[in-house]
């Protein structure tokens, strides 16, 4: 027995050993300024803040690879955690979504923080600046949700009465055309 669990140990250390040839990629794509969140929503600096500490490694193209991602098979999970992170929501992305997929994101933003969920129990450890207090989870939360309601506002408005009238004038703009024409 304890043949077979020293052969066994030694054949793990041998995979745990083999692995750390096969790393992550920890290039980060580009971040195209005029699609970034903080330029396009323009938070205030102390939202700002919260965001970047307790989102953007999971929800952006600004990851920060921690010394722990150089172990593998750790860095496995965590390029997971990233790429699923990126797939529901991408901050570097924030421009590229139509303003009701804005609207839901930031409310679902505001409703993962207020319930806690977000950050990630398993990310707060290792990242004690995503840590947010009661006071700073409720900023953040509110901050979201105005966000959302600004974009659902946004939609709901429709101004009838200026579109009837530009249509007006260039009705009116083209018969004044036509008549200008022929006067010539």
């Amino acid at each position: 027995m304890s043949k077979i669990l020293k052969w066994a140990g030694l054949a793990l250390l041998a995979a745990l050993v083999i692995i750390q040839f096969f790393g992550i990629d920890k290039t980060n794509p580009p971040v195209n300024q005029s699609e970034e969140f903080m330029t396009l929503a323009a938070p205030p600096a102390d939202v700002a803040q919260l965001i970047k500490d307790a989102c953007y490694d999971c929800h952006s193209h600004e990851t920060k690879y921690p010394w722990y991602t150089n172990i593998e098979p750790v860095s496995w999970w965590i390029k997971d955690h990233i790429e699923h992170g990126r797939e529901h929501l991408n901050f570097s992305a924030w421009g590229a979504y139509d303003a009701e997929k804005k609207a839901h994101k930031a409310e679902e933003c505001g409703e993962e923080v207020e319930k806690g969920k977000m950050p990630l129990k398993s990310y707060l450890p290792m990242h004690p600046e995503a840590r947010l207090s009661d006071a700073q989870r409720e900023r953040l939360s509110s901050w979201f949700m105005a966000l959302a309601a600004k974009k659902e506002a946004a939609e709901q408005v429709q101004p009838p009465a200026e579109a009837s009238s530009g249509e007006e004038e260039e009705h009116s703009h083209g018969e004044g055309e036509e008549n200008h024409d022929h006067e010539h």
